[in-house]
C-alpha cells in the first residue's frame, strides 16, 4: 500500500510533467478533423433537442384533435432526426478513430526517437521491460482517451447545454429541480477519480515490473540461467506473485468508489420521480403547465441525466489516463546528457586521416567515487595499430565508450585529426569509427539483413568481401540458405565466435578509417583467432586500429601496447620493449590476464 510520501511523490511528478495544456497540444496537428467532429456533434445535439418538442406537439395537439396528418408529419420528423443522429455518429466515429490513431502513432514515434537520443547513462539504470511497458502498455492505455473520450466529452457537453436551454424554454422551475442533486454527484465523482488515478499509476508500475520479469526470464539467456540453476519453480513463483499483485490492483481499479457510485445512481434515478411529483402538483393546483410539457420535460431530463452520468464516468477515465501521460512525459522530459552542437563541423570521410588523441581526459561513472579514467594523455597517429591491456576494471572499455560518445568525458578532450569529437555530428562520428565489442548484438533476421544494418545499400559482392575478411564467408555459404539464413533472437543459433566474426564483417562493411576491437576475439578458438588477427592487421594497414584485449596472441603484433591500471597509463611501448622490462606488462604476461591460449567456451553453433 502506498504511503503518504508516495502520494506526495506522485503529485509532484504529475505537477512537473503533466498539464492539460500539454495534452491538448497533441491534438493541434489534427485541428481541422476535430473541427469537423465538433460540427457533427453540434448538429446531432441540436437535432436531439427538437425531438421532445415534437413529442409535446403529438401529445398536446395531434392526439387530442385526432389530426392524423399532423401525427404522420411529426412522426416523420422524429424519424428524420433519428436518421440524422445515426449518420452524424457514424461520421464522428470515422474521424475520431483517425485522429486517435494518428496521435498514438506520433506519440510512440516521438518517445522512441527520444529514447534513441539518450546516452548509456540512462540505460545503465533503466529496465528494458519498463521502457517497453511505457511504449506499449501506457501509450496503448491512452488509446480510449484520445480516440473516443475527447469526442464523447464534446458530444455530451453539447447535448447537456442544448438540453438545458430547451428545458428552460419549457419550464424554468422544473429545470432548476433537475439540478438539485448534481453538486453532490460531482463532489463524489471527484473523490472516485482521484482514488482511481493513483491506483492506475501503481498498476502500470506493477505491469512494468511484470514486463521486465518476462523480458529477463523468458529470453534464451534467462531460460538457460533458470534451468541450469534449477530455479524454474522459483521463477514461476515470482511471476505468480507479480501477476497476483496486478490482479489485485485491477480489481481495485474497477471497484474503488463503488459506494459513491451508488449515491450518484440514486440521485439520477430519483429525479424523474421528483419531477413528476412537483410537476404534477403544479399542474393540479395551478394548471400552469400542460401534460405535454411535463412529458416533454421528462424526456429532456432523461436526455440530460445520462450524458451527465457519462461525463462523470469520463472524468474518472481522464484522471486515470493522466497517470499514463505522467509516465510517458516523464521519459520525454528526460534530458539527453549528450547532445550535438548546434552547428557540427562537416567532415568528409575520404579526407579523414585517423589521427586520434586523448588529451588529459578524466571520467567517473555515476554513483562511483573512483574515476574510471584519470588524466589520460594518449596520441595514436594515423594508421597505427595500438593495443590497450590491463586488469578488469582498469578502464580499457571505458576509453572506447568515450571515443564513440556513448559517454562524454568529464574533463579534457578527445580529437580526430585535431577536431574535438564533441564538435562532430553523431552520424559523422559513427561513420568514422567502427567498433566490435565482446558482447555482440545480433538482430533477429537473416544474415544479409544483419550485415546491411551497417550499410543498407551494400551490394551482395560487398557483403561477400566483408564476410571473407572476417573469415565467415565459407561458414555462411555452407548453410542451406546461405546469406538468407535466419538468425534467432540474439543469434543463439550461432556460436559466440561465429557471432563475433559476423559483427566484424558488419563493421568492415562500413569501411571506417578508425577501428576499435574491444575483446572482439575473446570467444574465438585459437585457429580462428589467428586468422582473424591476421585479417585485422591486414585490413588495418591503412586504418587507425585500437585493440582492447586480454590475450597475448591478440596484441603481440601491435606496433604499440598501452598498459592501463586504475584508469591511468602505467607504461607503453612495443611488445619487445615492454616484455624485456620488469614492469606491469611483463607481470601481466606471466599471470592469467594475458594467457597465450584460451579454450573456446562458446555454446552452440550453426
Amino acid at each position: 500500500m502506498h504511503t503518504e510520501l508516495d502520494h506526495d511523490i506522485y503529485d509532484d511528478m504529475v505537477q512537473k510533467h503533466v498539464s492539460w495544456r500539454r495534452i491538448a497540444k497533441l491534438f493541434r496537428p489534427h485541428a481541422w478533423r476535430l473541427f469537423i467532429v465538433m460540427l457533427f456533434i453540434a448538429v446531432a445535439a441540436v437535432g436531439g433537442t427538437i425531438a421532445p418538442f415534437l413529442i409535446r406537439a403529438i401529445v398536446d395537439d395531434a392526439l387530442p384533435s385526432r389530426n392524423i396528418n399532423l401525427l404522420y408529419l411529426l412522426v416523420l420528423g422524429m424519424g428524420g432526426l433519428a436518421a440524422l443522429a445515426a449518420s452524424m455518429s457514424m461520421l464522428q466515429v470515422y474521424f475520431t478513430t483517425h485522429v486517435g490513431q494518428s496521435i498514438m502513432h506520433d506519440l510512440r514515434v516521438k518517445l522512441y526517437a527520444h529514447l534513441q537520443s539518450l546516452s548509456l547513462r540512462f540505460y545503465a539504470y533503466a529496465r528494458t521491460g519498463d521502457i517497453q511497458s511505457r511504449i506499449s502498455n501506457d501509450i496503448g492505455g491512452m488509446q480510449a482517451l484520445v480516440t473516443n473520450t475527447i469526442a464523447d466529452v464534446a458530444k455530451n457537453v453539447s447535448v447537456v447545454l442544448a438540453t438545458i436551454l430547451a428545458m428552460f424554454f419549457l419550464d424554468w422551475r422544473l429545470t432548476l429541480l433537475s439540478f438539485v442533486t448534481v453538486p453532490v454527484m460531482i463532489w463524489l465523482n471527484q473523490r472516485i477519480a482521484e482514488r482511481r488515478e493513483r491506483i492506475m499509476y501503481e498498476q502500470q508500475m506493477k505491469l512494468a515490473d511484470m514486463s521486465s520479469m518476462v523480458q529477463e526470464t523468458l529470453s534464451i539467456s534467462g531460460i538457460i540461467l533458470g534451468r541450469t540453476m534449477g530455479r524454474r519453480q522459483h521463477l514461476v513463483n515470482r511471476f505468480t506473485k507479480s501477476s497476483k499483485e496486478v490482479s489485485k490492483l485491477e480489481i481495485r481499479a474497477h471497484t474503488a468508489g463503488q459506494g459513491e457510485w451508488v449515491f450518484i445512481y440514486f440521485g439520477i434515478d430519483i429525479l424523474p420521480a421528483l419531477t413528476f411529483l412537483v410537476g404534477g402538483g403544479i399542474l393540479v393546483n395551478y394548471g400552469s403547465i400542460t401534460i405535454g410539457t411535463l412529458v416533454a420535460l421528462i424526456a429532456l431530463q432523461e436526455r440530460l441525466l445520462w450524458p451527465l452520468l457519462e461525463l462523470l464516468h469520463t472524468n474518472v477515465e481522464v484522471r486515470k489516463a493522466r497517470s499514463l501521460f505522467a509516465r510517458v512525459f516523464e521519459y520525454l522530459d528526460t534530458k539527453p546528457d549528450i547532445s550535438e552542437v548546434d552547428q557540427p563541423i562537416p567532415v568528409s570521410r575520404s579526407k579523414v586521416r585517423g589521427d586520434v588523441k586523448f588529451e588529459n581526459i578524466s571520467f567517473t561513472y555515476d554513483g562511483q567515487n573512483k574515476p574510471a579514467i584519470s588524466y589520460v594523455d594518449l596520441a595514436i597517429p594515423e594508421g597505427q595499430r595500438i593495443a590497450i591491456v590491463g586488469k578488469t576494471g582498469s578502464g580499457k572499455s571505458t576509453l572506447s565508450y568515450l571515443m564513440t560518445r556513448l559517454y562524454d568525458v568529464d574533463s579534457g578532450r578527445i580529437s580526430i585529426d585535431g577536431i574535438d569529437i564533441r564538435n562532430l555530428s553523431f552520424d559523422t562520428l559513427a561513420s568514422l569509427i567502427g567498433i566490435v565489442t565482446q558482447d555482440v548484438y545480433v538482430l533477429q533476421g537473416t544474415i544479409t539483413e544483419n550485415l546491411r544494418f551497417a550499410k543498407p545499400d551494400a551490394s551482395h559482392d560487398e557483403l561477400v568481401a566483408a564476410a571473407k575478411a572476417a573469415e565467415i564467408h565459407d561458414l555462411i555459404t555452407a548453410l542451406p540458405l546461405g546469406y538468407q539464413t535466419m538468425l534467432g533472437e540474439r543469434g543463439h543459433n550461432f556460436s559466440g565466435g561465429e557471432k563475433q566474426r559476423l559483427a566484424i564483417a558488419r563493421v568492415l562493411l562500413r569501411d571506417p578509417p578508425i577501428l576499435i576491437f574491444d575483446e572482439a576475439t575473446s570467444a574465438l578458438d585459437n585457429r580462428t583467432e589467428a586468422s582473424i588477427v591476421a585479417s585485422i592487421h591486414k585490413i588495418g594497414a591503412n586504418r587507425t586500429t585500437i585493440i582492447i584485449a586480454h590475450r597475448l596472441s591478440t596484441v603481440r603484433h601491435c606496433e604499440r601496447i598501452v598498459v592501463l591500471e586504475n584508469g591511468k597509463i602505467l607504461e607503453q611501448g612495443s611488445y619487445s620493449e615492454l616484455i624485456n622490462q620488469n614492469g606491469a606488462f611483463n607481470k601481466l604476461t606471466h599471470s592469467e590476464l594475458l594467457p597465450p591460449r584460451i579454450s573456446d567456451l562458446s555454446v552452440g553453433g550453426v
